[in-house]
């Protein structure tokens, strides 16, 4: 018999008891950690890491039937507040399509304009034209505008609402 034989014959057998079985516990996320989840996920932790660090430092909560309740209500009224941004988004959208936005501006020879007009002035014109307010870095210009004339202009509404606004630049 060899050494290695012998040394493992004659060690004790490593178990671990029954009381001292890693359990997994499901908490749900209060904010997000890197590695673990974001806010709001149900996950399976370790009994220790939840009870020892994130529960102390609040940043999960265990997932019991009262907390699980809480989550799905929150996340049914986030749906619904998002469903009703969107509606709110396609409305705009459908405004936006039937709009001419003649903004006035001074302009030289060969139209071309004094300055630019950029997306913050349009923005400025369809409030006080039309009285519909839109963040300017949601209007969409890849160069400030330098000429008279028509233009089209994508505006970013909502996640996948996208309205198109007419502009017609006018000499002074």
């Amino acid at each position: 018999m060899n050494i290695l034989a012998r040394f493992q014959a004659n060690s004790p057998k490593r178990t671990v008891p029954d009381g001292k079985r890693r359990k997994k516990m499901k908490v749900i996320l209060l904010a997000d950690i890197k590695g673990v989840g974001k806010k709001d996920e149900v996950i399976n932790a370790s009994d220790g890491y939840a009870r020892n660090f994130l529960f102390p430092k609040k940043l999960a909560l265990e997932a019991n039937a009262e907390n699980m309740n809480q989550l799905k209500a929150k996340q049914n009224s986030n749906q619904y507040r998002k469903s009703q941004e969107k509606q709110e988004a396609q409305k705009i959208a459908e405004k936006l399509k039937g709009i001419l936005l003649k903004i006035p501006v001074k302009s030289g020879e060969n139209g071309k304009i004094f300055g630019s007009i950029t997306s913050k002035e349009i923005a400025d014109y369809l409030k006080e034209q039309y009285q519909i307010e839109i963040d300017k870095k949601k209007i969409e210009l890849k160069e400030p505008i330098k000429t008279l004339g028509s233009f089209t202009v994508q505006i970013k509404l909502y996640e996948g609402v996208v309205g198109n606004l007419k502009l017609q630049m006018i000499s002074q």
